[in-house]
This record gives structure tokens, C-alpha cells and sequence, in this order.
């Protein structure tokens, strides 16, 4: 008997449905859920009987199990120390459509195996092991509570290749799997992008829905510092960050960008082209940063999408972020998190230079915070 189809949303009971799903999968049954590039045959790792089945499902197919994950922090249960260029990519590609291969050292490998009582080879592929942390609400919230690692395969299939709709799935899984969960065709119809992941670089291994282009664009991290007029604080806080960076990453500032990072400011208040104030100049020129170029420009909705993190001089600032962008609240927070910083127009220039000091400080530690640092 063909295994039975359920429309998720038209059955009118989501909750039921995923609860229905949760439970076959624990008792060691297979799922067809969605995500957001293909659609596959969940199972868990640690039901031998779910295991056997999927890897018949495989059929001829060597490639290894991808282990999907509801949570992109859950990657932490299979992985060693992973380095901060590693973090970025999760933090950054996930969720979302792509896989990351890991290396794991031999000893970590045996404590994960160790714990779920299972072989090595279960659940990686020599040395690595493959994540994928999808950005489908179906998929994540069946998985979310899986009492061990869910592995999804659509390989092995009759015509060879991905299914992007539960019909082919229903068409030519037949009766080996126990529900299939039909949302309509996949949002991208294409494969997911998989990566090998270095300790400060990446492979493409296998092209899908992301190219190098946009992986990296999504990659570049963006600083968005902002205060009123953005000739004084925000400008220095910029100079600041570009120079604290340039030396941590050991290049000169104009590169900053091929490593991903931009750094810009704005104003709440300003008009464009002012320049930044003497007394900022030469603030920020005593700890080895230059503002002598810097041309003022308005805070702007393009500007708040474009940042990855948004630091504000004052609460005021992060409200005026906030009324052009709503959305945009939960990546804004005051650069002191103690409250508002002074700001400084029409001092001399020792107070400038106090200042200066307090944001080196203050910008030290948010990027720590941030594992830029």
C-alpha cells in the first residue's frame, strides 16, 4: 500500500500532524518532509531499524548521511572546536540552503559515537561529518525534539536525481516510507549547496542553490555604528574599528573587505558630506586611525538592512533605527551597554581624546562578543 500523503497545512490540525511525525520517527519510521531545496526521507540515526531502512533507500549511492539539525547551536553535539571562520559560517549560512562538512578529531568522533551507542561510520564519514540546518518550519519542527541525530536522504531514488515535490516522492518511494508530508513544490527546486570547511576558508564541493558570489556577500559582516550628526562619536567609532581590525586580521584597512568585513556610520541627524570634526581627527589619529577622508551621510533603511550589527551612541539613536526598521531591533544595541555616550561637539580636544579611549574600549569588547576578535 502506497505510503500516505498529508498536506500539512489543509488538514487543519498542524500540531496533530506534527506530533503524528514525531512519533513514527521515534518508534524508528521514515518521514518524507520538505525543505527548502529538496524534499527527503527522514529517519533516525540511532533506530537500527530507521538506519537499515534508510541506507536501503540509498540504494547504490556512497555518498554519507547528512545529519539535519532544528537548531543551528545543536551542530555542537558532533563537532569539536570549531574556529571562528567556522562559527561565521553557521552563524551566517544557517538556516538556510546549505550543508557544511566538518573535520572532527579521532577522539571527539569516539565520544559522540560512544554516547549514542553507535559505530563511528553511523554518523561520519571518515574523519568529517556533514550538517545541514534547514530553513523549513515543517522539518524543523518535527526534528526539534528528536531524542538523537536525524538523517535525511532523497539519493537513491528510481530516476537517480533530487525530488522537489512529495508527489515523486510518493511516486517512487512507494510503500518505504511510513508518511510523506506534501507543502508543494520545494522554494528553490535545486539542490542544496555542501561545503568543506577549513580552518579559515572553504571548498565548494558540491554547487546548488548558492554560488560562490552570494555565499560570499552573505559571508561579508557588516558594522553599522550610528550617533546624530555622524561627525563626531560614530565616524570615530568607525576609524576605531577599522584599525582595531586591520590588526587583529593583519592587513592594510582597504582590505578589510576582501575579509568579509565592512565597516561604515551614519547619523540620525546629519547632512551629507560634513566632514568629521578636527578635534575627532586627531583623536583617533593618536591611536593610529584616520577620519581625515570621512564625508558625513544620513542613517538610511538600506543602510540598517545591509548591517549585521547596528551599535548606537545613545538610546535615541537605536530608537531612530527602530522607527525606520522595526524588524531590524534585535541586532541594535547601545555600544555602551551602561547607557548613552556623551557626545563631545564643541570641546576641546583632550575631551575628544577621552572619548576616543572609552570607544577602543567599548568596541574591544562588542567584538569579542561577536568572535571578531
Amino acid at each position: 500500500m502506497p505510503s500516505p500523503v498529508v498536506n500539512i497545512f489543509e488538514v487543519g490540525d498542524y500540531d496533530a500532524q506534527v506530533a503524528r511525525a514525531r512519533g513514527l520517527l521515534h518508534s524508528g519510521g521514515l518521514v518524507v518532509l520538505p525543505t527548502e531545496t529538496v524534499y527527503g526521507a527522514a529517519g533516525l540515526l540511532t533506530h537500527d531499524a530507521a538506519r537499515a531502512r534508510l541506507s536501503g533507500l540509498r540504494g547504490t549511492q556512497s555518498n554519507p548521511f547528512t545529519i539535519h539539525l532544528a537548531r543551528a547551536e545543536d551542530a555542537r553535539n558532533y563537532l569539536g572546536d570549531v574556529t571562528d571562520f567556522g562559527q561565521r559560517l553557521m552563524r551566517k549560512l544557517w538556516p538556510g540552503p546549505v550543508g557544511l562538512m566538518f573535520d572532527v578529531p579521532a577522539e571527539r568522533r569516539r565520544q559522540v559515537a560512544e554516547a549514542l551507542k553507535l559505530a563511528e561510520a553511523d554518523i561520519y564519514d571518515g574523519s568529517t561529518v556533514t550538517l545541514r540546518c534547514p530553513d523549513h518550519i515543517v522539518t524543523t519542527d518535527v526534528i526539534g525534539d528528536a531524542p538523537g541525530p536525524v538523517a535525511m536522504t532523497v539519493a537513491g531514488t528510481q530516476s537517480g536525481g533530487p525530488s522537489f515535490s512529495a508527489e515523486r516522492m510518493a511516486e517512487e518511494l512507494g510503500d518505504r516510507v511510513d508518511l510523506i508530508f506534501d507543502v508543494g513544490p520545494t522554494k528553490y527546486s535545486r539542490p542544496s549547496t555542501l561545503l568543506k570547511v577549513g580552518p579559515d576558508r572553504y571548498e565548494i564541493v558540491r554547487p546548488g542553490v548558492y554560488d560562490e558570489r552570494i555565499i560570499e556577500r552573505l559571508l561579508r559582516t557588516t558594522i553599522l555604528f550610528v550617533c546624530s550628526g555622524n561627525t563626531c562619536r560614530s565616524p570615530m567609532a568607525e576609524a576605531i574599528t577599522r584599525r582595531i581590525l586591520s590588526e587583529k586580521l593583519a592587513v592594510p584597512e582597504p582590505e578589510l573587505e576582501k575579509k568579509g568585513v565592512s565597516v561604515v556610520s551614519a547619523g540620525s541627524f546629519a547632512m551629507p558630506g560634513s566632514r568629521a570634526t578636527p578635534q575627532a581627527v586627531e583623536a583617533v589619529r593618536d591611536l593610529g586611525a584616520d577620519l581625515s577622508h570621512h564625508r558625513s551621510r544620513p542613517l538610511t533603511v538600506e543602510l540598517i538592512h545591509q548591517a549585521d550589527m547596528i551599535f548606537t551612541m545613545g538610546r535615541s539613536h537605536a530608537m531612530a533605527v527602530a522607527a525606520l526598521v522595526p524588524s531590524a531591533t534585535d541586532k541594535v544595541a547601545t555600544l555602551d551597554p551602561r547607557g548613552d555616550i556623551d557626545d563631545p561637539i564643541g570641546s576641546d580636544v583632550t575631551v575628544y581624546q577621552d572619548l576616543a579611549g572609552q570607544l577602543r574600549g567599548l568596541i574591544e569588547r562588542r567584538l569579542q562578543e561577536q568572535t571578531l576578535l
